[in-house]
């Protein structure tokens, strides 16, 4: 699976651990950055990764900024981004069975890097059950088309 990366400086040290969990897995990564810890604006980084997804050079991205909720709200800024923070693997898991998430959003500092990877490692494996879930998604993608 190709995944893409973006972060900002608080989700650096994460990004590189999963990165590097997810390379040993087999996964292809495509690192939007931040290339290092010094302080920048999370959109510069989970933008691109997010869009990645959108623009299908990725199947799915993983973004980390200190809380997630502004990763979160400006990956849902784009056309057929289903962004969802997680805060545990339930999370991570049912967000791609009943909302097919594409992108995982996770807090760098509220998640510590262990069970970052299981969250993660959760999130890819995990499929869209479909069903009355197809029907919500539907009307989601009406409500993004509205706009």
């Amino acid at each position: 699976m190709r995944i893409a990366f973006g972060c900002d400086h608080r989700g650096f040290k994460l990004k590189n651990t999963l990165i590097n969990y997810l390379e040993g897995k087999g996964h292809k990564i495509i690192d939007f950055g931040t290339f290092s810890k010094d302080s920048c604006d999370y959109p510069d980084y989970i933008y691109p990764a997010a869009s990645a997804v959108a623009n299908k050079k990725a199947d799915r991205a993983v973004v980390i900024c200190f809380t997630g909720i502004g990763s979160c709200i400006l990956a849902n800024k784009i056309k057929g981004i289903r962004a969802a923070l997680a805060y545990n693997i339930k999370s991570a898991k049912l967000s791609r069975c009943h909302n097919d998430s594409n992108v995982l959003v996770l807090a760098a500092d509220l998640v510590k890097p262990d069970y970052a990877k299981k969250m993660a490692l959760s999130w890819l494996k995990e499929g869209f059950e479909a069903g009355r879930h197809s029907r919500r998604l539907r009307k989601i993608r009406k409500a993004e088309e509205s706009q």
